[in-house]
């Protein structure tokens, strides 16, 4: 069986320290903000980052181009590996298809190496959650055949919950109208959204109230999670800046359920950027999205 790595990129918000000890290979969009671009090298603390969101700044981001997945994927070919790589959902970026493009280019100069580029039709924890079970599948024996197939198999059974606490935010990204924008701030609302079957960003609910936003993840979780929730042992939270909340929606999905594995961690600068301070999201394996 030939040696194979499973790559992705930071949309995933997998911790740093995931990517080091489970070996897999990350590439990373960008940000400007306040005139200054942020590349990987560079990035400012995530808690800096929303703190100057909060006062005003509004970040601009950009999709992975082909040379820096290219710049990626190339020195694991020159080691003999294939590459698995689960790239951010095709509905949000034109990453997928700048990785599909690079990676067509690459296997013509490499033929004797494979690369397989999966839209996970995913983003934050979602995909990174997609890109957790594929690396389990690979740690546990399985061929990059086997995890790239079961990988496209079970993508539409990751679920993504999750409410935002400002709706302007999703307002400049063209998720709301500005009328809602407006009068969900005046009134207190809170929208409720998953990403659907095309990978697209789709409101679902709302709720009055941040607290109520909150639990209402939880409710629907129920409604989702179908014949996988006798089962559901792993379950990751992203926030956007929100630690203590974060930890609050964690502990009502243990009651719940038999939770063993957990991340809980920051909504990265790109997709921050669009959902702004406060976003809170849930993620899961379920029958349905």
């Amino acid at each position: 069986m030939k040696n194979y790595i499973i790559t992705t990129d930071n949309n995933a918000d997998l911790p740093e320290e995931y990517y080091t000890q489970h070996g897999v290979g990350c590439v990373y969009l960008s940000y400007t903000m306040d005139g200054k671009h942020y590349s990987h090298e560079n990035f400012m603390p995530v808690e800096e980052f929303y703190a100057k969101m909060r006062a005003g700044s509004l970040p601009t981001t950009a999709q992975v181009n082909p040379s820096d997945a290219r710049a990626l994927f190339e020195p694991y070919l020159k080691e003999g590996k294939d590459i698995l790589h689960i790239a951010f959902s095709s509905g949000l970026s034109g990453t997928y298809n700048s990785c599909r493009i690079a990676a067509q280019e690459l296997m013509e100069e490499y033929p004797e190496c494979r690369i397989t580029v999966v839209d996970s039709l995913a983003a934050s924890l979602g995909q990174g959650l997609l890109v957790h079970l594929a690396q389990k599948m690979k740690e546990e024996g399985a061929d990059m055949e086997e995890t790239a197939r079961w990988t496209e198999e079970h993508k539409k059974n990751i679920v993504h919950l999750f409410t935002v606490d400002d709706l302007n935010h999703l307002y400049r990204g063209g998720r709301v109208s500005r009328t809602t924008a407006v009068l969900g701030g005046m009134l207190n609302i809170k929208p409720v959204l998953h990403v659907d079957d095309e990978g697209k960003l789709i409101p679902i609910g709302k709720v009055r109230g941040r607290k109520k936003s909150i639990l209402e993840l939880v409710s629907l979780m129920e409604k989702k999670i179908g014949s996988y929730g006798s089962s559901c042992d792993t379950v990751f939270i992203s926030h956007g800046d929100c630690q203590e909340e974060a930890e609050f929606l964690a502990a009502k999905v243990k009651e719940k359920y038999p939770v063993q594995t957990q991340i809980i961690n920051h909504v990265g600068a790109t997709i921050g950027a669009h959902s702004g301070p406060g976003t809170m999201a849930l993620f899961f394996v379920g029958d349905v999205r």
